[in-house]
């Protein structure tokens, strides 16, 4: 028994982090302390300055343990990789977590290349470029490159393997000068792979004046197809020039960092600066609670993001201070190699380009909220509407149910859920019909709906008895609506069994017009008209088209399973694995007849009384039940 009065009087005084679990033993917080003694106990102190959150977060607490740290500088690296693995439920938490592309330059090798990467290694042999907001854009810069220096894309050991294959596809569409032929000079290609960098620095200018002359110079000549082919080239130049605009004169790498938040979710923007240019923007989601300040959600997602990329700028530029800059700005630096300053700027253009990023945030949170008010209206809002219309009040959870048959063999059952106007997936549930024989969809429905509800009670009862809560169950969870695929008969059926289980949960039907079309809900008795086009009717069509579904894919994966075998499954002792050596040795039924008892036991998997079982068996029946060896049970439709 965890004694917190006891825990906290053991509480060194010394750096560490410490983690929060709940009483199912999950991690609900991580955090870092400078004096571990300090940190922990203030949580459980009475005191007026506690959020809100943190007063929930305590109220949770079932117990916590702790891990000692020589520094806090340690303590930080710890907590950042805790929250990533974790990701507890009270932690500021990045919604996304995405990882960014690279332009690799292995200038460590005589005939260097450019590469896609999405890390960066520091082995001293490659420079970085980056990060790029997408793989598109690095698949198109690449591509424009090779263009216009061809540089080589193979992964030839030059000049070791120089004229050893014949030069690639991209030597003959001219976009490499073939340097495993030796076709081109060290010294050269080394001239075009400077160059090449140089255009990823970002100076765009000598090679935009050089096309234009070759453009010009080609038109002057007539070469009219090379003419375009240079003008192509310039335009495709300038798009990428016009996207990197000069934001600074001092050349440095940074980022800038903002946000804008409402009372339940953030969105962080930050600009990538590199070598004085914006090579690229990104947004991120952050799930945030209104006790948080800015500065608390700044500082958690600075170190989450930086935990987890490659590349450290110089400089951070931040929209507000941040409570642990100092040691983070020391993170940083060790992960850099080099000094990295945590910036909040004042006024000028840096107070601009930080404002300039909040707005940025701002509207891209704005635009998240109409995106997820239609999502509401399309989800929730329909299963209101749903609700309403049967007159049954809020609906959070429903279960649709489905049955498939061909002719009433290999029946199945299917359970599909919906939550707040999404499929739960994770609910689903699958029933092979055990007690109905043929084409019985009434009894077949009767089977399923008793097993899933039984299965649910005798779940809560086991849980009940072990102490334990009911959502440890995946089958304790009952809907607020049940959702029959079809009519007045399907719903009494379910009726019946709820009656009998002593269960009171209201059943729809979902019926279909004379086109295999939904029509409307079935409910009380009585057929209930609804708008084609409202979102309650679009929900409705969704989930029956998901009932079927998932009843068809199981039916059909039990029927082809079913629909081929061989005659050697008759045979005892033999099973898939031997089958297919046998199949695999002899090629076809007829030698495997023809056989003897050394033969056979020679095949691999096959041991001699595996051997003599086969030889017997050809030998007893003549094998004449088989159809060309293979047999084939077809069944040709659906009945649902």
């Amino acid at each position: 028994m965890f004694d917190l009065e006891e825990e906290l009087k053991k509480l060194p005084a010394s750096p560490g982090v410490y983690l929060m679990h709940n009483d199912r033993d999950e991690i609900i917080y991580v955090g870092k302390a400078v004096s571990l003694k300090n940190r922990v106990r203030q949580y459980f102190q009475s005191s007026r300055n506690k959020t809100a959150k943190i007063e929930q977060m305590v109220s949770h607490i079932a117990w916590f343990e702790y891990i000692l740290t020589d520094s806090e500088l340690e303590a930080l690296v710890l907590e950042c990789n805790l929250i990533k693995e974790h990701r507890p439920r009270y932690n500021t938490m990045l919604k996304d977590d995405k990882t960014y592309p690279y332009i690799k330059a292995t200038v460590g090798e005589d005939f260097p290349r450019l590469l896609f990467s999405r890390d960066m290694k520091k082995d001293g042999r490659s420079r970085y470029f980056g990060p790029y907001t997408s793989a598109g854009a690095v698949k198109d810069t690449l591509d424009l490159i090779h263009k216009l220096y061809r540089i080589r894309t193979c992964s030839r050991n030059l000049p070791k393997d120089t004229g050893k294959e014949r030069p690639c596809l991209n030597y003959h569409i001219k976009q490499c000068d073939a340097p495993c032929q030796g076709y081109i000079s060290k010294e050269d290609y080394q001239k075009s792979f400077g160059q090449a960098l140089d255009f990823l620095g970002g100076h765009y200018e000598p090679l935009l004046r050089s096309l234009k002359e070759k453009m010009e110079q080609a038109s002057e000549q007539m070469e009219f197809e090379k003419a375009i082919e240079y003008r192509e080239l310039l335009n495709s130049v300038k798009q990428v020039a016009q996207k990197q605009k000069i934001t600074s004169s001092s050349m440095e790498d940074r980022d800038i960092v903002a946000l804008a938040r409402d009372e339940r979710d953030a969105v962080v923007q930050v600009f990538f600066i590199r070598e004085g240019k914006l090579i690229g923007r990104d947004h991120f989601h952050l799930s945030a609670g209104a006790a948080e300040s800015e500065e608390e959600i700044l500082d958690g997602f600075v170190k989450q993001f930086y935990a987890g990329t490659p590349f450290i700028p110089r400089e951070l530029w931040l929209q507000y201070p941040i409570t642990d800059s100092e040691v983070i700005s020391q993170w940083l630096t060790a992960k850099r190699g080099q000094k990295v300053r945590l910036v909040v700027p004042q006024k000028g253009e840096k107070e601009r380009l930080v404002e300039l990023a909040a707005r940025n945030a701002a509207l891209v949170l704005s635009q998240d909220k109409e995106r997820i008010k239609k999502e509401e209206l399309r989800t929730i809002g329909a299963m209101n509407q749903i609700g309403a219309l049967i007159g049954i009040g809020a609906v959070r959870r429903v279960e649709a149910f489905d049955i498939s048959n061909t002719s009433g063999v290999e029946s199945v059952g299917s359970m599909v859920v919906y939550e707040d106007g999404k499929p739960k997936r994770s609910d689903y549930r699958k029933f092979k019909i055990r007690t109905v024989q043929g084409p019985n969809d009434y009894a077949s429905m009767e089977e399923v709906l008793t097993r899933r509800f039984s299965h649910g009670m005798e779940e809560a009862k086991n849980l009940r008895a072990e102490g334990k809560e009911l959502s440890f169950g995946s089958f304790t969870r009952f809907p607020d609506l049940i959702m029959m695929d079809g009519g007045r008969g399907q719903v009494n059926i379910a009726l019946g069994v709820l009656e009998r289980m002593g269960l009171s949960i209201p059943v729809c039907g979902m019926v279909k017009d004379d086109f295999h079309r939904t029509r409307g809900l079935y409910f009380n008795n009585k057929e209930v008209p609804i708008d084609r086009h409202s979102e309650g009717f679009r929900l409705i069509t969704r989930i029956q088209d998901e009932a079927h579904r998932f009843a068809i894919e199981y039916h059909r994966s039990l029927r082809g399973k079913g629909q081929v075998r061989s005659v050697l499954d008759e045979i005892p002792g033999i099973g898939p694995a031997r089958r297919k050596a046998l199949m695999r040795q002899f090629k076809d039924i007829e030698a495997i007849r023809n056989a003897n008892i050394q033969e056979l036991a020679q095949t691999p998997q096959m041991n001699q009384k595996a051997a003599e079982a086969v030889y017997h068996f050809f030998r007893k029946t003549g094998g004449h039940s088989f159809c060309g060896g293979m047999c084939a049970d077809v069944k040709t439709h659906d009945n649902q």
